[in-house]
């Protein structure tokens, strides 16, 4: 199993740990993990150049430190996203780390790879927030294509990791083994729902008529999407 992990910050606070509680479950023998932490591997703040549209991921001005984490996400068989809660929201360095993948969204250049892989977003809040840091955090991976997410935040009550009470952790614990199970049991397996087929074939009755960016359509043309390929 290979899992790609992006996390929203540095620090090893609460939602470090709880996506190490998944982590330490799901790996094992041949496990791969490959892990980016924000902003150590954050690009530079994308610039609106529209040269990952127009031209191709690799004309992007910080492609050097964003196509990396492609690969490894595309590598991956599954996929964890993770911010703490600041201001009701994920953290800047991720948000602009995923800025930075606009062009695998399912309205441009999906890949293939996201419709068979199993994603987790993850965050902590010492009071509110964090269920709508995961709301956005899977949308992210929604429109990459990816078909099973799993969501998980929790009030911490805490400030650091150290000041979360025994019977918090208890369950943080029991949640992971569940989480940790059922994605095991969908890894090879994760195919997409309706919701995810209902938008890809909205996007592809929009590339028959994309006159605008010739690039997204010679992909979807490419890949055989036009006719009757899928990528599921």
């Amino acid at each position: 199993m290979k899992i790609a992990v992006l996390h929203g910050q540095m620090h090893r606070g609460s939602t470090y740990h709880l996506t190490h509680s998944v982590l330490d479950r799901l790996g094992g023998e041949g496990a791969e993990i490959r892990e980016f932490f924000m902003p150590r591997d954050t690009p530079g703040y994308c610039v609106g150049c529209y040269k990952c549209f127009m031209e191709g991921e690799m004309k992007c001005p910080h492609s050097d430190a964003v196509q990396p984490i492609v690969a490894a996400l595309e590598e991956a068989d599954v996929i964890i996203l993770d911010s703490p809660c600041y201001v009701f929201g994920m953290t800047g360095q991720l948000k602009t780390t995923l800025d930075h993948v606009g062009y695998l969204w399912m309205s441009h250049r999906p890949s293939a790879t996201m419709f068979r892989k199993v994603g987790l977003v993850i965050s902590t809040a010492a009071g509110a927030g964090a269920s709508k840091v995961t709301k956005d955090l899977r949308t992210q991976l929604f429109f990459w294509g990816v078909p099973v997410i799993h969501r998980w935040s929790v009030k911490v009550a805490a400030f650091n990791w150290q000041s979360v009470k025994p019977e918090t952790i208890q369950r943080i614990e029991r949640k992971a083994s569940k989480l940790a199970k059922q994605i095991r049991k969908e890894v090879n397996s994760a195919r997409p729902g309706f919701k995810t087929r209902m938008i890809f074939r909205i996007m592809r009755l929009s590339q028959k008529g994309n006159k605008w960016n010739p690039l997204d359509r010679e992909h979807w043309v490419r890949e055989g999407w036009m006719d009757s390929e899928r990528p599921w």
